[in-house]
């Protein structure tokens, strides 16, 4: 599994294609630059996933799954709508996420890439900044969360 962290501010080209940081490209180890993309359940942002992990956090799902129930051939859908495989360029890194997707996140023309453990988050800019907690409230939830 890999590990991503870090934040990267990168604008959209003329094409809507972004440039995956160079960071988060040196952590990839065996070269495998796939991607699976979809949008974040809680948050209004994109998630990327390397191709490995998503198959194996996706294994973990669909073998608590019973395809012959109804609600968890439901939940399967659903869980794999509106996903896309995506491949940075070999030359500049440059990734096309589908425009969609883009739009659902509310992306104009820049976007902030988060490393968040095993994935990347990706989000409009501004949305970005205002999702930040206060200190206040950072503090309150670790508290709550960690006592």
């Amino acid at each position: 599994m890999v590990n991503f962290f870090g934040e990267y501010t990168v604008k959209m080209d003329d094409k809507c294609r972004l440039v995956l940081p160079s960071t988060f490209k040196s952590f990839l180890k065996d070269g495998d630059m796939r991607f699976v993309v979809r949008k974040e359940i809680f948050s209004d942002c994109l998630e990327l996933f390397t191709f490995d992990d998503w198959n194996a956090e996706s294994e973990k799902v669909r073998a608590k799954l019973n395809m012959n129930n109804r609600e968890h051939a439901l939940l399967w859908r659903e869980y794999n709508r509106e996903i896309a495989l995506v491949t940075p360029d070999e030359k500049m890194g440059r990734i096309s996420i589908p425009k969609k997707l883009l739009e659902k996140i509310g992306v104009v023309k820049e976007v902030v890439f988060v490393g968040i453990g095993n994935k990347i988050e990706v989000w409009a800019s501004d949305k970005y900044q205002n999702s930040k907690l206060s200190d206040g409230d950072y503090l309150a939830l670790l508290e709550k969360t960690l006592g």
